[in-house]
């Protein structure tokens, strides 16, 4: 036991030893950290006094390059400052000096004026005292006129007026010539250019196509089968056409009439149809003219279609497209109305080109000129009227509207329009398009010739070419070389206002002086 004592308390006496032995090393380490630790605060300390230093001259420095800096601009401001205002200042005197040298012109100007105004004034009365002294002396030359040759001043008026109007006429007549031979240099050749590079360009048919009344038979005893019994099938084929049918003494022919040359052609093909079918009775009749009205509803607008794509046309509404292959079966003066369309359409085409106008606009008024011929025998008026409505109810533009119903006026009031009648009188007057009755044609001739020599001073006229051209000697003692301009445009006037005739007539008026002597 006591052993076991002696060992706890030697134990319990190394544990209190390694206890204070503990305790006096941690001291001693404590130490020695603190100690340390204030020598790296220190440093620190060191280290920032030194940084704060640096940046503190760093921003001195900074400090002192934004002051120089703005030093420098401050001054390159205020001397760009001053030298604007030195500009501005020079510029002032210059407009100072300037506006006193204008000053003295004006002031000089102003004295001149003054001058001129007083002068005026001076010259006024000295002009208005010589114009009394005028006055007082033509009076007295009056007086002194009518004693001397016993005329009143009524009278020597009229002889005086009668002597001015005599030499203005031939002054009229003499400034025409001059003004129509100035023309005539430039416009006469440009116009012929023109004219014919369109006829040129354009090279149409002669033989054009006519509409046929005439059916021819083989044989006469068809008359009577077309007739049928009691008259069934002719009455058929008229109900069924609108036409009259006229069979008469004609050998081996029958007549068709009507006025609407559609129902005409229907009538003659059906007819034609019937003959080679030999099948000739009412139910027949019908469906045989049924099928041709549809055959030339469809050929008439082909051939619409057809002048479309010629022209190269868009855009033209299809019942004027009707209309126009409808005049494929339109004739005037046995031209064809539908070739004669479509002739003016290139014609004009050509013309406009030349002038730089629309050239759409050209071929549309020349397809579209004479479609009223196309119903002129269904609606009332004349057919550029009827064929300028058309037009405008189907959207045509105005300007070929316009030109349309104008196309027949003496003075159309646009240029397309002017074309148009000049292509419409080439396609009409040359030769082989048109053919007129030899009655009329005599006719024409003789009341051109009547009409001719019908004014004062002329002793002959002779219509030449056709009828295309009248030519006329005027008595050299009663008609002069300057009155015969005037008479040639009176004469052409009233040609234009008393006579019907297709085409252009040249009026050309003759004058001559002929001195014969013999020699014996």
């Amino acid at each position: 036991m006591m052993y076991k004592l002696i060992a706890v308390g030697i134990g319990l006496a190394g544990t209190v030893a390694g206890y204070l032995i503990a305790t006096y090393l941690n001291k001693i380490i404590s130490r020695s950290k603190i100690k340390q630790s204030g020598q790296k605060a220190q440093e620190i300390l060191e280290t920032a006094k030194k940084q704060a230093e640096y940046i503190k001259k760093e921003a001195a420095l900074h400090a002192r390059n934004n002051l120089l800096e703005l030093r420098a601009e401050f001054e390159k401001e205020t001397r760009d400052r001053r030298q604007e205002l030195v500009s501005l200042e020079k510029r002032l005197l210059q407009k100072e000096e300037y506006l006193e040298k204008k000053e003295d012109i004006i002031s000089k100007k102003e004295a001149d004026i003054f001058r001129r105004e007083r002068n005026i004034s001076v010259s006024e009365r000295n002009l208005a005292n010589r114009e009394e002294e005028y006055k007082k002396k033509f009076n007295e030359i009056n007086l002194e006129l009518q004693r001397v040759s016993g005329l009143s001043t009524e009278q020597a008026k009229q002889m005086l007026m009668d002597s001015v109007r005599e030499q203005t006429k031939h002054d009229i007549g003499k400034m025409l010539k001059q003004l129509e031979e100035e023309a005539q240099q430039t416009a006469e050749n440009k116009a012929k250019e023109i004219i014919s590079t369109a006829i040129q360009r354009y090279s149409g048919e002669y033989a054009q196509e006519h509409t046929v009344t005439t059916v021819d038979l083989p044989s006469d005893e068809l008359k009577g089968r077309i007739i049928g019994r009691e008259g069934r099938n002719i009455r058929a084929i008229e109900a069924a056409t609108g036409v009259d049918i006229i069979v008469d003494d004609t050998p081996q022919a029958i007549v068709i009439s009507g006025h609407d040359p559609v129902k005409r052609e229907i009538a003659k093909l059906s007819i034609e149809k019937l003959i080679a079918d030999g099948r000739i009775h009412p139910g027949r009749i019908e469906d045989i003219v049924n099928k041709t009205s549809q055959e030339i509803e469809k050929s008439m607008k082909e051939a619409g279609e057809r002048a479309m794509f010629d022209l190269g046309l868009h855009g033209i509404h299809p019942e004027l497209v009707k209309l126009i292959g409808r005049l494929k079966y339109r004739t005037s003066y046995a031209q064809n109305v539908y070739q004669h369309s479509m002739e003016v359409a290139f014609i004009l085409s050509i013309m406009a080109a030349e002038l730089g106008l629309n050239i759409k606009h050209a071929k549309r008024a020349g397809i579209l000129h004479d479609i009223g011929k196309a119903v002129d025998h269904e609606v009332e008026g004349s057919h550029a009227v009827i064929g300028a409505n058309l037009a405008k109810k189907y959207g045509e533009p105005s300007k070929v509207v316009e030109a349309v119903e104008q196309h027949h006026n003496d003075t159309p009031s646009s240029l397309l329009g002017i074309l148009l009648q000049s292509a419409d009188a080439l396609s009409a007057a040359r030769p082989g398009a048109r053919r007129e009755m030899y009655e009329a044609y005599v006719k024409r001739l003789q009341e051109l010739e009547r009409l001719s020599t019908s004014f004062d001073g002329i002793e002959k006229a002779y219509a030449i070419q056709a009828g295309r051209e009248i030519r006329i000697i005027v008595s050299p003692d009663k008609v002069s070389d300057d009155e015969v301009v005037l008479l040639s445009k009176q004469i052409a006037d009233r040609i234009e206002k008393e006579m019907s005739y297709p085409g252009t007539i040249k009026v050309t008026v003759l004058r001559e002086t002929r001195a014969s002597v013999y020699a014996k």
